[in-house]
């Protein structure tokens, strides 16, 4: 089967040293592909609303080192310094005087633009060139949705068009991203719901808010599979991070839906009642949007000196030895479609305190769940869990990667090979 994998998302995160869980699915897909024998693949990226083709050769080398990248192999020095003064933080005897952040984040209309990047990409696409024949066209970024051109003509070729989506919550929860975003995003489903062939969920929950929008907007509602998303191999049991005071982690990018600025207005009021004995919290992730809330409270609120830190940029093996050594993973947020890193904190057995939201309930069944907006409920779960050391959770099966794209192979009509065939590299 000759495959057009679209591979635009991926190719945005050429110069970043940790993935979103997003990008991990990039990651992830574009292995399965290159390692599977009976897939030709094509990658692919968006250019001016169409597709274009991007050499092979180079894309094999640019998956590889991002793969080496994001394990930790390529760590780059600033990235390695930042995990020493978090892992000092965390280790010293008394709490320390100051908090370990990274900068914040220029305004939006500030930010440079990445040339580098842009040239790169530019390079390293065939633009004049017409795609090559293909059977199916993949995408699982959600980068080129928002214009339906690219769809409209793969349909006209007679390609078979087959689109993952990861949530819906710029469309039902507009106000927890950036301006303009639940329209972009109303126009990828629409696009997605009228030109798929057929649709990949990564939740129950995606999928049943999938019918919902497909029913509201009296638009057609392709074939639709629920495929939970896999794991990375770090991911398991093994070594703990060791620190002589109990410390809490939170996994994801730092944005409104997250619901940090509620976690951070509990830790104060721990401050407050715990000074210097206050268990540490630790938000591991990039700086998002709508998160001016979450930076006042790192940058202004002297009660929270010396006991939150947020890092940016560890490598998986870093990370989950930090998971493993925490006295619970918090998961507080509003809205979730997937949630990765709380299904990590199942697979590796750690305790886990979540939003009693519907993704949590279908994919993390032997966690403590709390309503989001039960500050009270949180704090008091947050206290019994400082006070005692924790509990490893009872057996839980998580997704695999293997399971996954064994699904995917037979909804797409793929012939079936061996676990091992196809499996990502390193997965």
């Amino acid at each position: 089967m000759r495959i057009l994998y679209d591979a635009s998302r991926l190719m945005s995160r050429a110069e970043r040293s940790a993935p979103t869980g997003v990008d991990r699915v990039c990651l992830a897909y574009a292995e399965w592909l290159l390692a599977s024998p009976d897939v030709t693949t094509i990658p692919v990226r968006g250019r001016k609303n169409r597709l274009v083709a991007v050499e092979i050769g180079w894309f094999r080398r640019f998956v590889a080192d991002l793969r080496a990248k994001w394990n930790g192999a390529a760590s780059s020095a600033a990235d390695l310094a930042h995990e020493q003064r978090l892992i000092a933080a965390l280790t010293a005897e008394r709490r320390p005087t100051a908090s370990v952040l990274c900068p914040a984040p220029p305004p939006e209309k500030e930010k440079p633009a990445d040339k580098t990047r842009v040239f790169k990409q530019f390079f390293r696409s065939r633009h004049v060139a017409p795609l090559p024949q293909a059977d199916l066209y993949l995408t699982v970024g959600h980068t080129t949705l928002h214009e339906p051109t690219a769809l409209e003509d793969l349909k006209a070729a007679g390609i078979e068009r087959v689109v993952l989506l990861h949530d819906l919550i710029p469309v039902t929860h507009p106000e927890f991203c950036r301006p303009g975003d639940g329209d972009k995003h109303h126009a990828r489903v629409s696009n997605t719901l009228r030109l798929a062939s057929r649709i990949i969920v990564n939740s129950a929950y995606t999928g049943d808010e999938l019918r919902a929008f497909a029913e509201r907007e009296g638009l057609p509602l392709p074939p639709v599979h629920v495929a939970h998303l896999g794991l990375e191999p770090a991911f398991v049991a093994g070594d703990a991070f060791s620190a002589p005071r109990p410390y809490f982690v939170h996994v994801g990018t730092i944005e409104a839906r997250k619901n940090l600025a509620l976690l951070l207005t509990l830790w104060r009021r721990l401050e407050e009642r715990m000074g210097d004995q206050t268990p540490s919290l630790v938000l591991v992730g990039r700086y998002g949007w709508e998160n001016e809330a979450v930076l006042d409270h790192l940058q202004r609120s002297p009660n929270l000196q010396g006991v939150v830190h947020q890092a940016a940029n560890l490598s998986d093996a870093v990370l989950a030895r930090l998971m493993r050594g925490a006295r619970a993973i918090l998961a507080p947020s509003s809205v979730e479609g997937f949630d990765l890193p709380a299904v990590e904190a199942c697979a590796m057995g750690l305790s886990l305190i979540a939003s009693d939201i519907p993704p949590h309930r279908e994919l993390t069944p032997n966690a403590e769940l709390i309503d989001p907006l039960d500050g009270l409920g949180w704090l008091a779960a947050i206290e019994r869990a400082t006070t005692k050391a924790p509990i490893l959770s009872p057996s839980y099966t998580a997704p695999s990667w293997t399971e996954h794209f064994r699904s995917i192979a037979d909804a797409i009509g793929l012939q079936p090979v061996s676990p091992l065939a196809s499996a990502p590299k390193g997965l």
